[in-house]
């Protein structure tokens, strides 16, 4: 009986290795697919733009040229590029900040069962999750009621505070925050704001992370409100005027394909090196702040995505 027990846990040991290589090179395979494309964006940006139109895209051109980032960065473009992309990391860092702090708060009284409001907020948070207002209704409130037009307040204030957001956290602080923690430091004499700065918030950290890491993706690629809100140049975030660029050098190229006099300079516009550059400038800043937060973001997600 015991040599039996001694070969099945072998045999398990052995199954549960194989089985550890498996996922182990499956998992491997879908993070290499997942980074290959970003690398093939950025050889194709450093790509000659001559050599992309005779011979194609490929992973080892025979030409290289850093054309298409000199024309990103060049002149007057550099300085609106610098001023955008301030603009971009002012955005993020502000409406990071108070999207997080909002959403944790919200949460956090929703999930309390103390509270006797939570069953009308919680269906409140849903609602707005099921019926979306519009962009009239959004444009009317922002533009005519808050005269926000032209102001950094018009691309912070509308993504301020969302559901999903909400309902992660919530499920967050009901499954690491019991109620207990909360009655014995009130117990202590604890007052309720303090209770949540000094005790709430020290054990949410990687939902937090997790909200916090939507929400600079959000703030960060979005560029929609700026086409509603902003008609400023000194306004214009980064996502923005990349776009601005990429239809002003397609429109360049179009018109110079079809006029008959057309110079040899907007011919060779770099347009497909330059739309892959646009990728990689509008990517690589936020792609590099991940690492920070993934150790809590993995746990933060899983966490506060479980069913009650």
């Amino acid at each position: 009986m015991r040599k039996r027990k001694k070969i099945e846990k072998v045999n398990i040991r052995c199954f549960d290795k194989k089985t550890n290589a498996i996922f182990t090179t499956l998992v491997a395979l879908f993070a290499i697919s997942c980074v290959i494309p970003f690398i093939f964006v950025i050889i194709i940006s450093l790509t000659d733009e001559t050599y992309l139109i005779n011979h194609g895209y490929g992973f080892f051109p025979k030409e290289w040229s850093a054309h298409a980032y000199v024309y990103i960065f060049q002149g007057v473009m550099s300085q609106k590029i610098m001023r955008s992309f301030l603009i971009s990391i002012f955005v993020t860092v502000v409406g990071t900040i108070l999207n997080t702090t909002m959403t944790s708060t919200y949460a956090y009284a929703i999930s309390r069962s103390y509270f006797p409001y939570k069953k009308f907020f919680t269906i409140y948070a849903l609602i707005t999750m099921l019926f979306a207002p519009g962009m009239v209704a959004n444009y009317l409130v922002v533009s005519n009621l808050l005269h926000l037009k032209d102001t950094l307040l018009a691309l912070i204030l509308p993504m301020a505070l969302g559901p999903f957001g909400i309902l992660i956290m919530r499920t967050f602080f009901k499954k690491t925050v019991p109620d207990s923690i909360i009655e014995s430091a009130r117990i202590d004499g604890a007052s309720e704001l303090k209770i949540f700065l000094r005790i709430v918030l020290p054990l949410a950290v990687p939902g937090i992370a997790t909200i916090s890491l939507f929400s600079a993706l959000t703030y960060w690629n979005d560029w929609f409100n700026a086409l509603l809100y902003i008609q400023k140049d000194q306004l214009v975030p980064l996502q923005y005027l990349l776009m601005k660029i990429q239809s002003n050098l397609e429109q360049l190229a179009r018109n110079a394909s079809m006029s008959a006099q057309a110079s040899e300079g907007l011919l060779s516009l770099p347009k497909e090196s330059v739309r892959m550059a646009i990728v990689v400038v509008a990517t690589l800043p936020i792609a590099l702040t991940y690492p920070f937060f993934q150790k809590y973001f993995v746990g933060g997600l899983t966490i506060g995505g479980v069913k009650e």
